[in-house]
């Protein structure tokens, strides 16, 4: 969970917050973040079973508005824009033209013209210049207000509930991937039913000058600060790809589970897109040796890919990984992950790796 980047560490409006809860800080993407408080494991139970609050204010958000705001979204991106209703979200890529992915975002339309891209945190540059370089003739403005916003991601059975006692409008009764504007303890706020972590729950947008106090606030309900630590092993439980993990500029996306992003549609990358995968992303389950990106994957003793993502399952109590692995290999039932020089056998099994 760390990056090792020298340049100066950026901080999100809750970094003081974060340092009176007593969060261990971490480097990651280019910013100082937490990546836990209490504990991990205490973390994610606590996300699994009850409430827990996430600070994801590193994440970038661009305005897209004008008369060329949905065709414009429909050239760079894969999946069909049209289908998102105002007050709705659609999880959406960033295909470059060489068959990777600059980004995976996410797009909340706000109205008939107007769309909120939210992307990644460490690609908040790249792909302010990738979408600036594909305006073109396009009647469309952007606005970058990555500064301006506050993103805490409340998650769990609970979330909705604890939330819905102190906002408007109703909480409980919004389907996953609305969007609209509300209250939350008197401040106005947008919500979104989105989220990284399998669980229900919401994301809330709220002006940065105040999220000291939203935060502060939803501390006091009982809900649980949690980190990047249980934040990586609750996606990974749900099989989420991450990006520099399960995509890249340089990964075909189609190699995952996630081939439904791509619609039969016109769009910048499409070429790339269509050409076959090499590779196959595939779930692993080992029984005592957790695994980390990077680490080997064998059938028979010969390397046949490489670990993605793998950590020890909380929910599960054993370690699991996802890898990626040659498209010929991949229907096996049986693999082996070498850890430090030693091979580990690892079975085959389903993503996502935990079922709500």
């Amino acid at each position: 969970m760390t990056d090792t980047a020298s340049a100066p560490l950026r901080r999100t409006p809750l970094h003081a917050a974060h340092l009176k809860a007593g969060a261990r800080m971490v480097p990651f993407g280019g910013w100082d973040m937490p990546v836990q408080y209490a504990g991990l494991k205490a973390e994610h139970e606590a996300v699994r079973t009850g409430a827990g609050v996430f600070d994801v204010s590193h994440m970038g958000e661009f305005r897209v508005t004008g008369p060329d705001a949905l065709a414009f979204l429909q050239h760079v991106t894969p999946n069909d824009v049209s289908k998102i209703r105002p007050g709705r979200a659609q999880y959406n890529w960033l295909p470059n033209d060489r068959g990777g992915l600059v980004d995976d975002i996410y797009i909340y339309r706000v109205a008939d013209s107007e769309f909120l891209v939210v992307v990644n945190a460490s690609n908040i540059e790249k792909d302010w210049a990738h979408l600036n370089a594909l305006k073109g003739s396009f009647d469309v403005q952007l606005t970058n207000e990555s500064d301006q916003w506050a993103l805490l991601a409340v998650q769990g059975p609970q979330a909705a509930e604890r939330l819905a006692a102190h906002a408007t409008p109703d909480l409980l009764a919004p389907k996953k991937n609305a969007y609209f504007a509300g209250t939350l303890f008197g401040m106005d706020v947008h919500f979104a039913r989105t989220g990284y972590t399998g669980e229900d729950g919401y994301e809330v947008f709220v002006p940065a000058g105040q999220a000291e106090a939203l935060w502060e606030k939803l501390l006091e309900t009982g809900i649980q600060p949690a980190g990047l630590g249980a934040r990586d092993t609750l996606r990974l439980e749900a099989g989420f790809p991450l990006y520099g993990h399960e995509f890249s500029d340089d990964l075909h996306p189609l190699s995952t589970h996630y081939t439904w992003v791509a619609k039969d549609k016109a769009h910048h990358g499409r070429e790339g897109l269509q050409s076959a995968p090499t590779q196959k992303l595939i779930g692993l389950k080992l029984e005592k040796v957790p695994v980390r990106e990077g680490y080997p994957v064998k059938q028979g003793g010969r390397v046949v890919g490489h670990v993605t993502s793998g950590s020890s399952s909380p929910s599960l109590g054993h370690p699991i990984a996802m890898a990626l692995v040659e498209a010929g290999a991949a229907g096996a039932d049986t693999f082996e992950v070498e850890v430090r020089g030693k091979d580990h056998p690892a079975t085959r099994t389903d993503v996502p790796f935990y079922r709500l």
